[in-house]
């Protein structure tokens, strides 16, 4: 008698996985591919789903028009016509814009993602044409940009020349995508399955006030508050916890001014309108004073990039460039706050922006 085989069901199903397919031939009746065969699923009307994106970006059919250097007539018509062959109202025009509907909304979102496809995709094979030449867009904040960004970029295309980077301000601090480019510095991980997202080092923020303010309205301390001004920001006002303290700091004072600009934010607080919370490396400037309110807060910062983009050379090249600058090895940047940096090539931004010397 035979003993019973030891091998679960599990184990079987598991054991066929790891076998060839049943149908592995070469013969063309049974691996034929999509690119052989002729026909082409989708409607004619590629050139009008192009023109409801920009539609649905601008909201008017005259900028529409603008950008894609036609008429206002053509749009209207191309609108028109998309509805008509995909049977859906994806848009109302009025004489105040035009209003996107629900299902023009899921259109746009997926065009949207097929727009930066296929701009990924034609800079890639420019890119294999020519060795390290290529467009590639990053999102940053502005200060950050200006402070250390530029410097790191001056570098760069000093040795890479036909590189070519687009620097973009962060309209959406969360999400790469809707900011549509190649690489982020953000503040969260994203989980998306194709990005990929790796920590860097830290942005430390604390309260300061110029010279310019401490003399005409005193040292400001947690005693004092009621009598100060303060520079807020949008930016601060999230719920999450790590904002408390300094919500609460401009509680107990008045708020002179707003600003979402963080290059401007930082112009009115060195001008002495109020106390401001900023990144620790603006001490580099000696016109700024750190105030012992209580209250410095840590965000980690993430270099966050779309995962097949980094097949690209001038992708991976960027990419490494921030990981250097903006990782803990900076020492602005440590896991521990600093309220100097020694090391002359981190402060060069700084330098620039302030009209200061750096020393070496």
């Amino acid at each position: 008698m035979r003993p019973k085989s030891s091998v679960s069901p599990s184990d079987s199903v598991a054991a066929n996985r790891t076998k060839d397919h049943p149908f592995e031939s070469d013969s063309p009746i049974l691996s034929k591919q999509a690119i052989d065969n002729e026909k082409i699923l989708s409607g004619p009307y590629w050139g009008e789903l192009r023109t409801f994106l920009a539609i649905a970006k601008s909201k008017s059919l005259t900028r529409a028009a603008e950008h894609l250097n036609t008429s206002h007539m053509t749009v209207g018509r191309e609108l028109r016509r998309l509805q008509d062959r995909i049977g859906a109202q994806l848009a109302v025009v009025s004489q105040s814009g035009v209003r996107i509907t629900e299902r023009g909304r899921e259109l746009a979102k997926l065009l949207l993602q097929f727009d930066q496809t296929l701009f990924s995709v034609a800079n890639d094979l420019r890119t294999e044409t020519k060795f390290s030449e290529g467009i590639v867009r990053v999102s940053i904040t502005d200060g950050l940009g200006v402070a250390f960004m530029v410097p790191a970029i001056e570098r760069l295309v000093h040795d890479f020349p036909k590189l070519h980077i687009h620097l973009k301000s962060t309209s959406n601090l969360k999400s790469l995508r809707e900011n549509q480019t190649d690489i982020m510095l953000g503040f969260a991980e994203e989980e998306a399955s194709d990005l990929t997202s790796i920590p860097l080092g830290w942005l430390h923020f604390l309260p300061v006030a110029s010279k310019v303010y401490i003399a005409a309205h005193g040292m400001p301390d947690l005693s004092s508050l009621g009598g100060h001004s303060f520079v807020d920001s949008e930016l601060y006002s999230a719920k999450s916890p790590v904002w408390q303290k300094w919500q609460n700091l401009v509680l107990e004072g008045q708020t002179a001014c707003q600003c979402d600009s963080s290059v401007s934010y930082g112009m009115m607080v060195k001008k002495g309108v109020g106390i401001g919370l900023l990144g620790n490396y603006i001490l580099f400037d000696p016109a700024f004073v750190p105030l012992e309110l209580d209250c410095r807060l840590s965000l980690r910062m993430y270099l966050i990039w779309v995962t097949e983009r980094l097949e690209s050379k001038p992708v991976r090249i960027v990419k490494n460039l921030m990981e250097s600058t903006f990782g803990p090895s900076n020492p602005w940047f440590s896991e521990t706050i600093h309220l100097e940096c020694k090391v002359p090539s981190y402060n060069i931004g700084l330098a620039n922006f302030s009209n200061l010397p750096v020393q070496t």
